[in-house]
């Protein structure tokens, strides 16, 4: 009978502590979001999810908006959801008093009970945060959504991944980190871990993906992630969700996610790809797909089922975007894989990016007028487009951009000259900001499509044009013949016509002038042609070094009558081709060198036959570079090459031919072999690290006579010599770096005259991890196993290590690598029973002092009472 009271008295009292409990205890996850009305009005969006068995309901929350102000924001929605979560969504306006940065809080007591890496979590205040930057300048902004709900379920011993699925609706490029979940004020909560890990929990910085490899633990878990927005490289806005996590052991195994590939598409083209799954265990499948491009107003994205079957499950993903989607980041799609099993169900998630760009517009001319160049294009086809923007470089281009390159990038040498509004305008005229452009240069055009948001489409297609300097018109600049001193150049032009609408009636004179080289501005006038007709359009010009110099002429044009003399339009430039030759090994390079007012279309190289000495045709190029291969080292060749090309007016000179100088050259081997390809691999056990590599181009490789290996501890450290290979056949090397299982390699190949390659890719590998925490040891003085004693590798500087009980105290902290903890806790041998570490590990690797860290439980195995082993005793 006393046994009965004594239970039902305790009974008695454990029933009001457990209804204290559930009136208490119920948030497990959320997250504020803000969409921006105004200048300084924002409207939050608090997203809670709490226990349904809970009394606790919170028909509102007080939000604090860090500017010394607070607000209660009332509940607009709630939606049950399975496993007694509910969802609450409550919605609020603000107006901050001016720019600054908000921290935003929202605080409500209390956590859900038993959450094991939050000590003691039904009294802990639960709060969720969002900074806030108010900046006109940086234009309006929202916070992305984050479409994944913030729970999950994971298996005891399987990878777990979740991801939240953040779309930002302005197009903010997005980073990811893990944080501290937080108690009241948004403080961080005092003694928060980490859920334990097998080997780790982590977040991928870019992806977003929460990985937890793998847990350690069956519970409840919860852990806080910091959504980052940037925006032109700088950091705008922070979202923090605090998610849970609850870990079953199960025999039932995760679905399996088929593979997903990023993809780059235009506006108004097709996706369609199929997305599948399986499961070892037959269990049926569902496959959801959250993404951004469902919910647009525009052109949304559709995914539906295929086929389910037991074990296998497969849905086609079908979206065109439409020109509204075009923006600078790509969109984000979660493929989550859920099973349909009895005993629990589990999920695999995997993403994949779309980035869609706008299609390229189609440059159609470039009509020189004057000094001016004026571009046209086809109609864009779309009005959702603000304007194009307009890029020029001098002379032609190599650009060759691929299907996911937006824009023009600096590094191909055209610069923005000018904006146009309008999506239907089709013209734009370059003066070059008023002062017109330069006579004599070819310059090279490409526009793009600007869309609202600021992207801006795949760049057009590439148009050359340059100025027509009209009076006179230079057809030739031509080499006659190479020499030093007796060479000679073939001058003519077009005659003027119409000369008498300036008027300008004559008698006429040409002056010809000559500046040394194809840039040159030292002129010097070589000719004066008096003419009554015009009709003397032919200058050939003697005596000169033809062989290692080319000409630029400037031909002006008077009216030559007695007190009416005066220049008639604008004076004429051209050039004749130079050709700059230089050797290499088994082959001779070239460089056209020119400056004319027509657009060459085509360089003609010609190669001298020692056997019938005349110039054979070797090749033709609308480059201006040219390599001529499969030469003989030692022995001369002799080159020169043919220009055709013509004006792009209509009634100016077409097919002009002009011939460079002739010039020789001596192939020699000055060129080193290409540079390895390689791996590198470490041994643990043996310190050992293995390079290996190969030449991918076979002509490459048959000028290597053997390597060079280079190492160097650290990144900041620089690569040192540490081996030569004399044998081009030998691909690896076996490296002893001592204690450190670490380092980076690189290797060079040379050839038999001593020529080196670059250097490879440099390949790092780090330090082996060799840092165990024993899990079980026994402090009762027998001198066995009675201090907990870490095993490392001597590379670890420092840990932070801290023990706690089953009720969340910390029993046992140190920095010392050893650990060596004696099991006690305050003077006192601490009860026998299981406790929970958390460690960080400070270790000297690659980058230099790194952090991992460990957790996990130790198996404390004493007598009741026990005492310590003092040294009298001893």
């Amino acid at each position: 009978m006393k046994s009965f009271i004594k239970k039902g008295f305790l009974l008695f009292l454990i029933l009001p502590f457990f209804y204290c409990n559930l009136n208490a205890t119920h948030n497990r996850a959320g997250e504020i979001t803000y969409v921006q009305i105004s200048d300084l009005t924002y409207e939050i969006t608090i997203t809670t999810f709490t226990y349904t068995l809970s009394f606790a309901d919170r028909k509102q929350l007080e939000v604090n908006w860090g500017d010394n102000s607070t607000s209660v924001a009332p509940r607009i929605d709630i939606l049950l959801l399975p496993n007694f979560y509910k969802r609450n969504i409550y919605k609020i306006k603000h107006t901050f008093p001016g720019p600054g940065v908000y921290r935003i809080i929202v605080q409500d007591p209390n956590r859900n009970f038993g959450v094991k890496n939050i000590p003691n979590s039904v009294n802990v205040i639960f709060s969720i945060s969002t900074t806030l930057i108010v900046n006109p300048a940086m234009g309006y902004n929202s916070t992305p959504v984050l479409l994944n709900p913030p729970y999950d379920k994971a298996a005891l011993g399987y990878v777990f991944i979740h991801n939240p699925a953040a779309f930002d609706p302005d197009g903010d490029s997005l980073s990811y980190k893990l944080t501290v979940c937080t108690r009241d004020d948004g403080k961080p909560i005092e003694n928060y871990t980490l859920p334990p890990a097998t080997n780790y929990i982590r977040v991928d910085s870019i992806s977003g993906d929460l990985i937890w490899d793998t847990p350690a633990d069956t519970g409840i878990f919860n852990v806080a992630m910091e959504i980052q927005e940037w925006r032109n490289g700088v950091k705008i806005g922070i979202v923090v969700r605090d998610m849970q996590i609850e870990v079953y052991d199960t025999d039932n195994k995760p679905p399996l996610n088929g593979p997903l590939k990023d993809m780059c598409v235009e506006a108004g083209e097709t996706v369609e790809f199929l997305v599948s799954a399986t499961d070892e265990d037959e269990d049926k499948l569902n496959i959801i797909a959250t993404s951004g491009i469902f919910t647009l107003s525009s052109c949304p994205a559709e995914f539906n089922v295929v086929d389910t079957i037991h074990g296998f499950a497969s849905s086609l993903l079908q979206w065109t975007p439409c020109h509204e989607a075009v923006r600078s980041q790509p969109y984000d799609i979660i493929i989550k894989s859920e099973d349909n099993n009895e005993e629990l169900q589990l999920v695999d998630i995997d993403n994949m990016q779309i980035k869609v760009l706008g299609p390229s517009p189609v440059l159609v001319n470039a009509i020189p007028e004057g000094k001016f160049i004026r571009l046209i294009w086809s109609e864009y086809g779309t009005d959702v487009i603000a304007g194009f923007s307009i890029y020029r470089r001098e002379g032609p281009s190599t650009f060759n951009p691929d299907s996911c390159t937006a824009g023009i990038p600096p590094s191909t040498g055209f610069v923005k000259v000018g904006y146009i509004e309008g999506s239907s305008t089709i013209t734009f005229t370059d003066t070059d900001n008023g002062q017109g452009l330069k006579f004599g240069k070819e310059y090279t055009y490409r526009i793009v499509a600007v869309y609202p948001n600021g992207t801006e489409s795949k760049a057009s297609n590439e148009i050359t044009s340059t100025l027509v300097s009209g009076v006179p018109v230079i057809t030739n600049v031509s080499i006659r013949n190479t020499g030093p001193v007796n060479g000679s150049v073939y001058v003519a032009w077009k005659k003027p016509d119409k000369l008498d609408t300036i008027p300008a009636n004559g008698p006429y004179e040409y002056l010809i002038f000559r500046a040394q080289g194809v840039a040159g501005t030292d002129y010097q006038q070589v000719k004066s042609i008096i003419t009554a007709d015009l009709n003397d359009t032919v200058f050939i010009d003697t005596l000169l070094n033809t062989q290692t110099a080319g000409y630029l002429y400037r031909i002006e044009l008077y009216n030559n009558a007695v007190g009416q003399r005066f220049m008639v339009g604008e004076p004429a430039y051209a050039s004749s081709v130079f050709l700059d030759i230089s050797p290499g090994d088994r082959k001779a390079r070239f460089v056209i060198n020119r400056n004319v007012p027509w657009i060459n279309t085509r360089y003609d190289f010609f190669r001298l036959n020692e056997f019938t000495m005349q110039y054979d045709s070797i090749g033709t190029t609308n480059q201006l570079n040219f390599v001529d291969t499969g030469l003989e080292n030692g022995k001369q060749y002799c080159y020169m090459v043919r220009s055709v090309g013509g004006y792009l007016t209509e009634d100016l000179p077409k097919n002009l031919i002009n011939f460079s100088q002739k010039t020789c050259t001596v192939p020699v081997d000055n060129e080193p072999p290409c540079p390895p390809v390689i791996n590198v691999t470490s041994q643990c056990d043996s310190l050992t690290n293995t390079v290996t590599w190969y030449i991918d181009d076979p002509v490459c490789f048959d000028d290597v006579a053997g390597y060079k290996i280079f190492y160097k501890m650290t990144y900041d450290e620089t690569l040192e010599l540490i081996a030569t290979i004399n044998d081009k056949n030998i691909f690896s090397y076996v490296h002893y770096p001592g204690e450190i299982v670490a380092g980076c390699y690189a290797v060079s190949a040379f050839d038999l005259i001593g020529n080196e390659s670059e250097k490879s890719v440099m390949i790092c590998v780090d330090s082996c991890n060799f840092y165990e925490i024993p899990n079980v040891f026994t402090p009762n003085g027998d001198d066995i196993n009675d201090k907990l004693i870490a095993k490392t590798s001597g590379l670890v500087e420092r840990i932070d290590l801290k023990i706690f009980n089953r009720n969340g105290l910390l029993v046992f902290r140190t920095e010392e690598p050893k650990i060596n903890w004696d099991g006690t806790y305050k003077g006192r041998i601490v009860s026998p029973g299981v406790y929970f570490y958390q460690c960080d590990v400070y270790e000297r690797r690659i980058t230099g002092l790194e952090l991992f860290h460990l957790s996990g439980f130790i198996h404390v195995i004493t007598e009741e009472g026990a005492k310590i082993k003092t040294e009298e005793y001893r």
